[in-house]
């Protein structure tokens, strides 16, 4: 029988406080599982502003646990009663002083499966990350749900292609690029850098970027979700760029085996011959 999964991406604009952000976000979720979405993935730290646009030690205060902070204990409640599965962003502390850029990934019973910890950490004018975010320490997991194979790849990492193998060799269906990004940086490589992504891995990836401009620096957030196949070819259209938006795509997964048997990039892999790519 032929495989569709149905996946929803969630665009949303700075609603100016936690409570409502997430609040926002779970009537997104609720949107996109009555169009019958069994997977949907939450911008990058989700239920805060970009706060890495200032260095400002406040904002540690937006760190959770994972799994045991309030934001997942909602998102298990929330993937249980749509029956969906769930990717959800958020800024964790592991303890005092450790916090990280990480994702959270959520059954469609509302098991928590765990977590992708950010691993490529900017340090750029109005990307101040490395003052919030130590890096990842987990490496490239992927998460086997209730729709298939998931992996995480977050905003910056997409820059970096051995990521993105990692997660295909690690056996992905489809990768989800929780973003926050701004126009005048890399708007010119959102259309570029995940579809050959997902033609040199040969997978489907989600991709999500914030919409709007927020009072902590006037990056623009330019939006533009979207999903691309293992063919590189956006499916459907991509979202807005100024606007709120519940991307919900139908993503046939037959596609995959038809690519690989095309193209075969996987069995043509040459690992002898790439060792010095793993030297300082």
């Amino acid at each position: 029988m032929p495989r569709t999964v149905r996946a929803g991406l969630v665009q949303q604009r700075w609603t100016g406080d936690k409570e409502s952000m997430t609040a926002n976000a779970v009537t997104a979720i609720a949107s996109a599982a009555s169009q019958g979405a069994q997977v949907v993935c939450l911008q990058e730290l989700f239920y805060g502003p970009y706060f890495c646009q200032v260095q400002d030690a406040d904002y540690y205060s937006y760190t959770e646990q994972i799994p045991d902070g309030p934001t997942t204990k909602l998102m298990q409640e929330v993937a249980k009663s749509h029956g969906v599965v769930l990717v959800v962003p958020m800024y964790e502390v592991e303890q005092p002083g450790v916090y990280f850029n990480t994702a959270a990934v959520i059954d469609a019973d509302g098991t928590y499966l765990g977590m992708h910890r950010k691993n490529h950490i900017p340090q750029v004018k109005g990307f101040w990350e490395k003052f919030y975010f130590r890096p990842g320490n987990l490496g490239y997991p992927v998460f086997d749900t209730a729709v298939g194979r998931i992996g995480v790849y977050i905003c910056y990492e997409r820059h970096f292609p051995e990521g993105w193998r990692a997660l295909g060799l690690a056996g992905a269906e489809i990768v989800f690029n929780p973003s926050a990004t701004s126009r005048g940086l890399s708007e010119y490589l959102w259309r570029l850098e995940q579809p050959a992504a997902a033609v040199a891995n040969e997978y489907y990836v989600g991709t999500i970027n914030r919409v709007g401009v927020e009072p902590l620096g006037d990056n623009d957030f330019y939006g533009q979700s979207y999903f691309v196949d293992p063919r590189g070819q956006l499916v459907g259209d991509a979202a807005s760029d100024t606007e709120e938006e519940v991307v919900v795509r139908d993503l046939d997964m037959d596609r995959l085996a038809e690519v690989r048997d095309l193209w075969a990039f996987y069995r043509d892999r040459r690992p002898d011959t790439y060792e010095g790519l793993v030297k300082p």
